[in-house]
């Protein structure tokens, strides 16, 4: 069972939705002031799948809490609000929110995206079996690890939200080859990629500052217009690197 922690200060709307979560088989803990949400993450008394956290809070502001959070801890974070504002989203996905809902939200739509984010931040058994250890990418000066989710550059670990290690994970992959938008929103953002979604656009900015815009002159990853994006550097390893990645890491 995953573990929810809600940081709202909406108290009928936590209940109803703590209400039509925990039948869906999530534990739900509800916080109603953004400094003691924070103090309850911090504490690590209790460990949490994933944070839904609105923005207008007492106590300490939305935004503050995530920065706090990110600063120590890589759970995933959903963001909520009932300030309908296209800024709101934008800062939210900046600062290292994994997705962003408006409030009033469908429950069922608030499952999907909790469902979402949780199938690409944890590894699950398939069929009562323990999945392989994934390999590791290195590609030029960037190293990918799937197993502990951690990416390197340099040998320095990039601070990288859950969404943006899948970002990164798609393009490396696929170096030398367009993903799609549409691709990139189903395995990343959970959803079906619409042409007013600005969350795949905010993630790649991010993306590009944390591992610097050009590697020996060449651009990292460059965007195909009205197609996609693609990792521009080619992708050649070494014969030591593929029988490493061969070999599970």
């Amino acid at each position: 069972m995953s573990r929810l922690l809600m940081i709202d200060d909406d108290v009928e709307f936590c209940e109803s939705l703590k209400d039509y979560l925990e039948p869906e088989g999530f534990e739900v803990s509800l916080i109603h002031d953004g400094k003691e949400g924070l103090q309850e993450l911090l504490s690590g008394i209790a460990k949490y799948d994933l944070i839904v956290l609105d923005i207008m809070l007492p106590g300490m502001n939305g935004f503050e809490v995530l920065q706090r959070i990110r600063a120590r801890l890589s759970t995933p974070v959903l963001m909520v609000t009932g300030r309908d504002q296209e800024v709101d989203r934008i800062v939210a996905l900046e600062i290292g929110a994994d997705d962003f809902l408006a409030k009033p939200c469908n429950p069922r739509e608030l499952v999907a995206r909790i469902r979402a984010i949780l199938r690409r931040t944890q590894n699950k058994p398939v069929n009562g079996m323990t999945l392989p250890e994934p390999e590791r990418i290195v590609l030029a000066d960037i190293e990918l690890d799937r197993g502990s989710r951690t990416a390197h550059r340099n040998g320095e670990r990039l601070p990288l939200t859950s969404a943006e290690f899948n970002f990164l994970d798609m393009l490396l992959r696929s170096a030398g080859r367009v993903v799609t938008r549409e691709q990139l929103a189903e395995r990343i953002l959970g959803r079906m990629y619409t042409a007013y979604d600005r969350a795949l656009d905010v993630h790649v900015s991010n993306l590009r500052r944390k591992l610097g815009h050009e590697f020996n002159g060449i651009e990292r990853i460059k965007t195909v217009r009205s197609v996609g994006y693609v990792y521009a550097i080619p992708f050649q390893i070494s014969d030591q690197q593929r029988m490493h990645m061969s070999a599970g890491g």
